[in-house]
């Protein structure tokens, strides 16, 4: 379980173009990658278990379908179901997923915007929020209230040169709030010397 008070969190947001995305980012991540990584992409009810199930055999990396109440797990990686919201829940001294079934939001649920918002209120705890390819702007909220909530906190956009659909990374660049634009090849890399250097 991770400690809240020392730790690091990484979220992940995509969409369109998200499945070959998070393929080769967590490919590009260690086994002993030090922090516990939650993603949302916008999948219906049913493709989000084959995605981690994939995604699982392809990296060196535990990912599985979030269920509620799991407590994150370092080096765990931990994919929103479709049709419900995927939140974090401070318990004790760890951090739960709480899933919910709450209104859809721009059209999605799963929700990045929903996801980074409850990132957001976890206290004492690194934040890393990450938004890949994919249409419209679910996300853009989202950083935009992690920046004012915990200004160390530090937000990824993929580059428009690799993304698919750039909606969605463009819509947070925009926010003025991206630390980083990185290209999709890079972004392991990137995640991987962060929470090293501030492990």
């Amino acid at each position: 379980m991770i400690n809240n008070n020392r730790n690091m969190i990484v979220a992940i947001g995509t969409s369109t173009g998200g499945p070959r995305a998070l393929q080769r980012l967590l490919v590009d991540l260690p086994e002993d990658f030090p922090a516990p990584i939650i993603i949302v992409q916008h999948m219906p009810k049913g493709f989000t278990k084959s995605l981690a199930e994939r995604l699982h055999r392809e990296s060196s990396l535990s990912v599985k379908e979030a269920s509620h109440r799991d407590r994150l797990k370092k080096g765990h990686v931990y994919v929103a179901p479709g049709g419900f919201h995927m939140k974090l829940k401070p318990f004790g001294t760890s951090i739960e997923v709480e899933l919910t079934k709450e209104a859809v939001h721009m059209g999605h649920r799963p929700s990045v915007d929903i996801l980074f918002q409850s990132l957001a209120d976890v206290g004492d705890i690194q934040k890393i929020a990450v938004v890949l390819t994919g249409m419209g702007k679910d996300g853009a909220e989202g950083v935009t209230y992690i920046k004012e909530q915990d200004d160390s906190a530090i937000i990824i956009a993929e580059s428009e040169e690799s993304a698919i659909i750039n909606g969605m990374p463009q819509a947070t660049i925009d926010t003025g709030f991206a630390s980083r634009i990185v290209h999709l090849h890079e972004i392991g890399m990137t995640l991987t010397e962060i929470v090293r250097r501030r492990g």
